[in-house]
């Protein structure tokens, strides 16, 4: 009998030792070593699978010795976890900048992005520009970009350029007057900067959707093809599973369309854009649930962002004293979609950055909550939180939903944006999976990089690739290696109400699970960095 101690390994030993007939199934899985991330983090061998679920767990003995498979998977030794489930994401945005945007993550300079820009043009000649991934902080000056070398390289073409964090864009002239944007232009939550009275080209936050409703849609053909893509870097990641944050209700309908047709495999928890139309078809219809799909929760937005100093703030921006943020709705708004989504019971995750606007949705939520339930409502980052209200995530079972590599992106300049005082209570990732026990991480995808294993590597080193800084940044809200393996796996399961059905390597659950040639749970960090998935198995069937 091995150390393990569960209910189904005791039956399975005694129909060894009575000598019954072993049990025909579908998949043996055997010599590896298996974090089954159950409730006492056992650590298996072996697992049967038969219907694409779980059967028992145990040693490579015990399993054999009971069950007969039709395939039989030898890891040599592998390291084996639960399918890492991605608990905030981007994951149809994520593919259509695959299909559409020219890449600019990464670059340190303007002068570097016209030059992706030039070829992008040379390759594609579209009528409009569009690409992703910029951030100022990363270039000398850290200053914000202007329209006028666009419109000279392309004065014909409109560019349209989405900052890292998806809350900022950088237009050209054309963009802008296709758009209707001029000086006077003002918009409700976002902001068209200007200099020397006119448009600067940059617009935060909603003035955003001033230029986006004008670029040409996808065809349904990009649509499919941008799901398909990102799912082939979801599997090779490791994900079996992920939240889409804000979607439209046709691509909820293409994803059920190509999940029946067998194309689309991932498990996915698509959180709704709260448009009528998308608001109107769910509510009427109630929550809707497959293998595959879950449609349950209302996506808001709060505030911005702090990187383009959208993030809604109590005081102002250390390095912006004039600004404290933007607030996306008025606070009516947000009451009127927490009272419908308590009349019918959905759940609600609100994006919040700022001290500002997590309280402002705490309080919210509070009014319609009342009190300690398992409603599941959701804030999403919980970036800057006010030390008089961490509490309240606990107060009303909030859920803080976290993104562990944010912080070791921002970690060089938000201090300058915070000061030291509001950087203590930022980040703090231990501080809030103490208010309910449990912490759902995320990457936030395509805004970071769309790797588990650097989210598992964030939350618990907290220091850049390079291991710095060498302690940490604020090492003391760090995750313990158990709690954020949990945080991307069982917990992102918890926190879409999912968890009797996946999240953890057990008897019943579905046999998602991922093979790493690295041990999460002892190898050094620099060997955690560099772990690669081997293998991504969803309901028994590889994948990857």
């Amino acid at each position: 009998m091995s150390r393990i101690s569960k209910p189904g390994i005791w039956i399975l030993t005694v129909l060894t030792m009575t000598g019954c007939t072993k049990t025909s199934v579908d998949l043996i899985v055997q010599n590896g070593k298996i974090y089954t991330v159950d409730s006492l983090f056992t650590v298996a061998e072996s697992f049967a699978v038969n219907d694409g679920k779980i059967v028992a767990t145990g040693s490579t003995r015990e399993i054999s010795e009971t069950y007969d498979a039709r395939q039989v998977i030898d890891l040599g030794g592998k390291f084996v976890y639960p399918g890492f489930n991605d608990a905030h994401c981007h994951f149809y945005g994520y593919g259509m900048n695959l299909l559409r945007y020219a890449d600019l993550s990464g670059t340190q300079s303007p002068e570097e992005i016209y030059e992706i820009l030039k070829k992008h043009q040379e390759q594609y000649g579209r009528n409009w520009m569009l690409g992703r991934g910029w951030d100022q902080n990363d270039w000398p000056g850290k200053t914000f970009p202007d329209k006028s070398r666009l419109d000279e390289l392309f004065p014909d073409v409109a560019v349209y350029l989405i900052r890292i964090d998806g809350h900022a864009a950088w237009c050209n002239s054309r963009a802008l007057e296709l758009a209707g944007i001029t000086a006077a232009t003002s918009v409700e939550g976002g902001q068209v900067l200007l200099q020397n009275g006119e448009p600067t080209g940059i617009l935060i936050d909603k003035a955003e959707e001033q230029v986006a409703r004008v670029i040409p849609h996808p065809t349904p053909e990009q649509e499919e093809a941008a799901l398909l893509e990102a799912q082939k870097s979801c599997l090779a990641a490791g994900l079996t599973s992920l939240t889409d944050c804000g979607v439209p209700l046709n691509i909820i309908r293409l994803m059920e369309k190509l999940q029946k047709e067998e194309k689309l495999q991932l498990r996915i928890n698509a959180m709704m854009n709260p448009d009528s139309v998308t608001l109107d078809h769910f509510v009427k219809n109630g929550l809707y649930k497959t293998d595959r799909l879950r449609v349950g929760t209302i996506k808001l937005y709060a505030d911005g962002a702090l990187g383009s100093r959208g993030a809604l703030l109590l005081e102002p921006y250390s390095d912006d004293p004039s600004n404290q943020g933007l607030q996306m709705e008025p606070a009516a708004y947000y009451d009127s979609i927490c009272s419908l989504a308590r009349q019918h019971n959905w759940q609600v995750a609100t994006h919040c950055i700022g001290d500002s606007a997590n309280r402002l949705i705490l309080n919210i939520y509070g009014k319609f909550l009342q009190s300690t339930n398992d409603r599941r409502w959701r804030i999403e980052h919980a970036q800057v939180v006010h030390p008089a209200d961490f509490d309240q995530f606990a107060r009303y079972s909030v859920v803080p939903s976290v993104q562990a590599t944010h912080a070791t992106s921002d970690m060089e300049w938000a201090v300058q944006r915070l000061g030291k005082e509001r950087l203590k209570n930022s980040y703090a990732y231990q501080k809030l999976l103490q208010q309910m026990g449990w912490l759902p991480n995320g990457t936030d995808f395509p805004i970071e990089k769309i790797s588990p294993v650097l989210t598992f590597y964030a939350a618990v080193f907290r220091t850049n690739l390079e291991g710095k800084p060498e302690k940490g940044f604020q090492p003391e809200n760090a995750l313990t290696r158990e709690q954020a393996l949990r945080s991307i796996t069982g917990w992102p399961a918890r926190a879409s109400f999912e968890e009797p059905e996946k999240g953890s390597i057990e008897s019943g659950k579905w046999a998602d699970f991922v093979v790493l040639d690295t041990d999460l749970m002892e190898a050094p960090p620099a060997q955690v960095a560099q772990a690669r998935v081997t293998q991504t198995w969803i309901a028994g069937v590889r994948l990857f």
